[in-house]
């Protein structure tokens, strides 16, 4: 009988060889608890043998900690403790070692480049997004002890803690990918972990055009836009894409400019050679030494930039961004959660009331107007695909209106399908002057893009 069976019995019990039975598929396999039994049971040991050579597993390479492991499950295999076969000998090598130096359960599905999101609700529920489309795997940590040894491992590196003074953080993985934590009292049902992946190829402009994420008219007005230093808004729902956008854009950025970047967890992977890198720090238990996002755009504007790009606006550094945009530091970027390019005024106005700025409504509206000169929308559609909605310029204010001037825009059919075609509404765009001298070819199959 194989170890991955529900039959599993502790070794303490054993007192002759087990059979070896036909190996079922690796998921089943991880999901058993006599797997995860075994697992712990062998994982102790490897740790216990190092410790008596006066070692850790941190120290040693890859190559070496796997021999270790091996020589561990050698040895219990000899002794009747362990009825393996090769595949199933392998699959146990592999999480031992991602449970003694990795990430445990959630190691394999970082691996897998066709994993977008991973999302863990609890010990023994997680879900993988792939291509747009979230699916349960069948993978689990053994309880939820289990889980919070993962999180602190996860959030020990950066320098961030979570507990239940601090049930919930943001936080990054090595590889750049994004986290976000929620642990007891406040998740009821168990340690909850969001991870949106990083990924190791970046897209470039081309990739979203043969994605079908923007036409070519589109690529052509953005690649120019970014080069002649227009400021640009990057707007969307959670998900939608706003920060791999931001990334393509840019991309578009000549490699000769100083840029800052400001994020609350640094994912961004800028090309250019002159970066650097800001991220903000959340208070400690008694609240203090908190760096908030205004704070480190506020010292952005001493550390002469060229451009500043933030990863995010939520609060009141909306005020710092905007004047920045507006005195010399054009070309700058950001993204805001909203659902339209005027949704997205909207919402730039009330962060600047919520930062004290509630002056003459028409004052407010020129300051934004003259600050933002161009508003990309994204959207992730029903099918799990991402596309660019909308893309307009800020023309001005007429009365107490923005007036906007939208280039292109998305139209979706049937309605509720992901399906459907980029539209050109526009033939020039209001910058068109600026942008001449940074125009590319590109030809929309609907005609000229402008």
């Amino acid at each position: 009988m194989s170890l991955l069976t529900n039959d599993f019995v502790p070794e303490e019990a054993l007192t002759e060889p087990r059979r070896k039975a036909p190996i079922a598929q690796p998921a089943a396999q991880r999901m058993s608890d006599s797997y995860q039994a075994v697992k712990a049971l062998t994982c102790a040991q490897v740790i216990e043998q190092l410790e008596t050579q006066g070692i850790t597993a941190e120290s040693l390479d890859r190559r070496t900690l796997r021999q270790e492991i091996e020589q561990v499950i050698s040895s219990r295999s000899r002794r009747g403790q362990l009825a393996l076969n090769s595949a199933e000998r392998l699959l146990l090598i592999e999480d031992i070692e991602d449970e003694v130096v990795g990430l445990g359960p959630l190691a394999p599905l970082l691996r897998d480049a066709s994993i977008d999101d991973i999302i863990v609700n609890g010990a023994n529920t997680i879900y993988a997004e792939r291509a747009g489309i979230l699916e349960r795997v069948e993978t689990r940590f053994r309880d939820d002890a289990h889980l919070m040894n993962i999180i602190q491992r996860i959030v020990g590196p950066i320098g961030r803690r979570v507990d239940e003074a601090t049930p919930f953080v943001d936080a990054r993985l090595a590889d750049g990918s994004r986290v976000n934590i929620v642990i007891p009292p406040i998740a009821l049902d168990g340690p909850l972990v969001s991870i949106r992946k990083f990924r190791l190829q970046a897209l470039s402009i081309e990739d979203c055009v043969a994605g079908g994420v923007m036409s070519p008219a589109m690529a052509a007005f953005l690649t120019s836009a970014v080069r002649s230093r227009l400021n640009i808004l990057i707007c969307g729902g959670t998900g939608a894409g706003k920060s791999t956008l931001l990334n393509v854009l840019s991309s578009c950025i000549s490699n000769k400019e100083r840029l800052v970047t400001i994020e609350d967890a640094a994912e961004l992977q800028l090309r250019q050679e002159h970066v650097v890198r800001l991220e903000t720090r959340p208070p400690n238990v008694d609240g203090s030494r908190e760096v908030s996002a205004r704070d480190l755009v506020r010292n952005a504007l001493r550390m002469r930039p060229d451009r500043i790009i933030l990863g995010e606006v939520r609060g009141v550094e909306a005020v710092e961004m905007l004047q920045a945009m507006s005195t010399g530091h054009d070309g700058s970027m950001a993204t805001l959660h909203a659902n339209t390019p005027r949704d997205a005024l909207s919402r730039l106005e009330m962060l600047l009331g919520f930062a004290g700025q509630q002056n003459d409504v028409r004052a407010v509206r020129r300051f934004v107007a003259n600050s933002i000169h161009a508003i990309v929308n994204i959207q992730r559609l029903a099918n799990g695909s991402r596309r660019i909605t909308s893309v307009a310029e800020v023309t001005g204010v007429e009365g107490e209106a923005y007036t906007l001037n939208e280039l292109f825009h998305f139209e979706e059919q049937p309605p509720m399908s992901g399906e459907g075609l980029h539209r050109t509404l526009s033939p020039r765009p209001y910058h068109a002057a600026r942008l001449k001298d940074y125009a590319s070819p590109v030809v929309d199959k609907d005609g000229p893009a402008w």
